[in-house]
């Protein structure tokens, strides 16, 4: 197939349709700084999961539909072309994404990621018919029960809803406060993530993006746990292991040299 031909931002003015045209529904960046977080608890993972080899400039995702209606997934090394429309389609504004035929390094079937949008004119998604030795069709992880892929996303709604998940919790929260023991499971995050500052982890375990004034959001994973952070604030921790609980932990004496010293080793986001 030709993942280049008149590709779209919106999938639209599709006009004659063409059976090897991909028409482009959305992007995502997976580079060790930003990737979707329910595929994987670091960026190796996530490429390992797609079949991709985890060179540390990254890549970017285009997921769209062939003429027939078919999923397709096109990996291309372009990764600024994909930050670009990226950027372009959340202010509104159309973007043509059509990556470089040398840029491509994969047209994977399927789509790694659930999407409620589909191209006009053309048959409903579906996985391409399978040819002898293709590999299988990539397909969005199960999050509908508690798990590492619905712990992660929410680990992700607490970094997008900071102020509404920090209204929740009073000002002072004592988890690691002197004199109190803490809950058993964050005590094991804490100690993960300080062994991450004196080991590092794969790239993409902790990660940095810009909060509100001087601070950073900090996300860090590790198996079973995701954690996020405000650098001048507190924490929140999840647990595979307790299904639907947030945990705060408080600044205490030890939590702000901790984020201090993940940041100073997070992936940025490119």
């Amino acid at each position: 197939m030709s993942a280049t031909e008149g590709a779209v931002g919106d999938g639209s003015d599709i006009g004659e349709v063409d059976d090897d045209q991909l028409f482009v529904l959305t992007a995502v960046l997976l580079t060790p700084g930003q990737f979707p977080s329910v595929l994987g608890d670091d960026y190796p993972e996530v490429c390992a999961k797609l079949r991709l080899e985890p060179y540390e400039e990254g890549y970017g995702l285009v997921l769209g539909q062939d003429g027939r209606g078919a999923r397709w997934t096109v990996a291309t090394e372009d990764v600024s072309l994909v930050a670009c429309a990226i950027a372009a389609w959340d202010c509104g504004m159309e973007y043509d994404l059509s990556p470089d035929e040398n840029s491509i390094v994969a047209a994977l079937p399927g789509w790694p990621l659930a999407l409620a949008v589909a191209a006009p004119g053309v048959p409903a998604p579906h996985d391409p018919a399978p040819e002898e030795g293709d590999p299988k069709p990539l397909a969005p992880p199960d999050a509908l029960e508690w798990g590492p892929a619905q712990r992660r996303l929410g680990a992700d709604e607490i970094a997008l809803q900071w102020a509404a998940w920090r209204e929740q919790v009073e000002g002072e929260v004592t988890f690691v406060d002197p004199g109190t023991k803490p809950h058993a499971g964050v005590r094991r995050v804490l100690d993960e993530a300080r062994e991450y500052v004196r080991q590092p982890p794969p790239p993409g375990r902790v990660r940095s993006s810009f909060a509100a004034g001087e601070a950073r959001t900090l996300r860090v994973d590790g198996p079973g746990w995701s954690m996020v952070a405000r650098t001048d604030d507190i924490a929140f921790v999840l647990l595979d292991d307790e299904p639907g609980e947030v945990l705060p932990v408080g600044r205490g004496p030890e939590l702000p040299g901790l984020l201090e010293s993940l940041d100073a080793m997070a992936a940025r986001p490119a």
